[in-house]
């Protein structure tokens, strides 16, 4: 019994939406939401122009009020109207709008009016946009135009959820035209979208450069002597620079130089042979 209930308060939801659709067109109407409070039910109406659906003095909610109160037995309804924010991202003030200009100005000027719309949706940063419109247009054939501009999911829960789809249809002299229109606005998320986060990068400083110049700085001090000849006085914190070893000679050079010197500084022998003689 519980979900027949549940069943019936859907059903009404439905036909009252339909029914508040139906009596206020050329109003850019965009939804309606039905919503249950303690005083009664609420109503809240999306409209891309809100002073048509009040009129003059609030005539037209008064008697949308009372019809629905004797038709769909509402015990106090109450109807909010609200301002949409974006109107080319909705689908179905689109449609109607399309609607209304093939209804005004015929079926000769059907593509001027399909690509002028594309190029206010794409204006208002639309992913992408798709206008079918099918009927005896523009001769007595029917046939079925298709129109599309930019990026549109056609598979997957993104399209059933995220693009927004609207049907309505135009009454012309030579018969009913279909209007249906797909927008897919540019804030729906896509499974394949990638953000790459910036990464925060620390500077480091060279610290082998800075040993380099303190090396430089010491040598340059240590090469400066005092006008006595003396060396200056080492700074605070700073070590006296060690002094060079003068490098060794290598032995084998020194012994062949030493018997050379030896071999030049004593004379020769002399001979005694000529004093034995005499």
């Amino acid at each position: 019994m519980i979900e027949r209930k549940f069943v019936k308060e859907n059903l009404r939801e439905v036909l009252v939406e339909e029914f508040i659709s139906e009596t206020l067109r050329n109003v850019g109407l965009s939804k309606v939401r039905l919503q249950r409070t303690p005083l009664g039910e609420k109503i809240l109406i999306y409209a891309s122009r809100p002073g048509l659906v009040v009129g003059r003095k609030g005539e037209n909610i008064k008697k949308l009020t009372q019809v629905l109160k004797k038709r769909f037995n509402l015990e106090n309804p109450q109807i909010e109207i609200a301002e949409v924010g974006n109107v080319s991202l909705d689908a179905r003030i689109v449609a109607e709008r399309i609607a209304s200009t093939l209804e005004r100005f015929g079926i000769q000027r059907f593509k001027a009016v399909a690509h002028k719309t594309m190029q206010e949706v794409m204006g208002a940063s639309a992913r992408g946009i798709e206008i079918l419109l099918s009927g005896k247009i523009p001769g007595a054939r029917a046939k079925s135009w298709r129109f599309y501009a930019g990026y549109m999911k056609k598979s997957g829960q993104q399209a059933i959820v995220g693009v927004r789809h609207a049907t309505t249809f135009a009454t012309l002299k030579s018969g009913v035209v279909g209007v249906q229109v797909s927008i897919m606005p540019p804030d729906m998320p896509l499974p394949d979208d990638i953000e790459v986060n910036a990464t925060h990068t620390e500077v480091v400083k060279p610290v082998v450069a800075e040993k380099t110049k303190r090396k430089s700085v010491r040598r340059k001090k240590t090469d400066e002597a005092a006008p006595d000849g003396t060396q200056p006085p080492a700074a605070e914190g700073e070590t006296k620079p060690k002094k060079r070893a003068a490098p060794r000679k290598k032995k084998t050079d020194q012994a062949p130089a030493a018997e050379a010197a030896v071999q030049h500084a004593t004379p020769a022998p002399a001979s005694t042979e000529g004093t034995d003689e005499a």
